[in-house]
């Protein structure tokens, strides 16, 4: 019994590790939150994984790939966990002093329709960065640590708020509609930071992953927004994703998961890809890509040539660093922040 318990806790920590939305974070557990995870995820394991042993990423891979098929238990234990299932929220360790936290903010009837709101001491017409989570547009959470505590560090005490946001995950949305989403919190937020002592129209988005595409979609036809109620914003910073060319990923050899998002249509892969989307009123993006990843940095440079035969402003920034890493590390010091700061900057000035 002892062995089959350090197998299964094995298991489950390879697995989670290999989750796109969760790996510096499993090694943060105790033994209670560790034991969770097995109880809630062992038989998904044994139902979408059978016969792969853990080792060399596999696992992880097979449960990424099938996020969407994962039980209702273990998907909210994986979301906990996301969150920093420690009593404290994300954020509340690393927040500046006089930080004010507005949690839980609607923009829409569906729970997951809610935003987090940090604003500094003394804002006054203060820029805006506008925050979307990743997780194979199945999983994640506005609340997590590594989605917020770096960057809430970083550009609060700059004079920045920062919103960070969830919508509505598969199977109930799909990548479309949780664009929609985004566009309907995009609106909201630019109302609600007028009282706050934001401007709205020193918004900069930003996302990881999946929310990463999704932003960029947003981007890539600002009408879609705006058909919502949102104003124009300044710009975008993607933080890798794999695919600003669904057409062409769904073409090509490609993860499971990407089946369960984006379907067998063609006609729904233009719908969803920011490049068959792409028009000149898009406004600058940076496109930070992990050259450590297959496809990522490749569907940047087509991205950015695309966008520049319709002449919007596209600047790619590959970085060797993993998936997770790059959006957990923005904001702690060095070259990364430094070139992203450098790039919102020149856009809210």
């Amino acid at each position: 019994m002892r062995h089959s318990t350090r197998a299964a806790r094995f298991i489950i920590a390879c697995a989670m590790a290999g989750l796109s939305a969760f790996s510096a974070h499993s090694q943060q557990l105790d033994r209670s939150e560790r034991r969770a995870l097995v109880r809630a995820c062992r038989a998904d394991v044994a139902r979408l994984c059978p016969g792969i042993r853990p080792g060399e990423g596999a696992l992880g891979e097979c449960l990424r790939e099938n996020s969407s098929a994962l039980s209702e238990g273990c998907r909210t234990t994986i979301a906990s966990a996301l969150a920093g299932s420690r009593p404290q929220t994300a954020g509340q360790e690393t927040l500046p002093g006089d930080t004010r936290v507005l949690r839980d903010v609607a923009y829409g009837s569906d729970p997951k329709q809610r935003m987090d709101i940090y604003v500094p001491a003394g804002a006054a017409k203060a820029p805006v960065i506008f925050m979307v989570h990743g997780g194979a547009w199945a999983i994640g959470s506005k609340s997590a640590a590594r989605v917020v505590d770096s960057k809430v560090a970083h550009w609060l005490p700059k004079g920045y708020i920062f919103i960070s946001v969830d919508n509505r995950l598969l199977p109930e949305a799909d990548p479309v509609e949780q664009a929609q989403d985004v566009a309907h919190a995009l609106a909201a937020a630019q109302q609600k930071v007028v009282s706050l002592g934001g401007d709205p129209r020193r918004f900069v988005l930003m996302g990881h992953s999946a929310g990463a595409h999704l932003v960029t979609l947003l981007s890539s036809d600002p009408s879609i927004a705006s058909r919502s109620g949102a104003l124009p914003w300044r710009g975008v910073v993607a933080l890798d994703s794999a695919v600003y060319d669904v057409v062409a990923m769904m073409r090509g050899p490609h993860l499971h998961l990407y089946d369960k998002a984006f379907g067998r249509d063609p006609a729904f892969w233009r719908r969803a890809s920011p490049s068959d989307q792409l028009q000149r009123e898009a406004p600058p993006m940076l496109l930070v890509c992990s050259s450590r990843r297959a496809q990522s940095c490749d569907q940047a440079r087509a991205f950015d040539r695309k966008a520049g035969t319709v002449g919007v402003q596209t600047e790619v920034l590959p970085l060797a660093k993993s998936h997770g890493a790059i959006n957990e590390e923005l904001g702690e010091p060095g070259p990364y922040t430094d070139a992203v700061d450098r790039f919102i900057g020149g856009l809210v000035k």
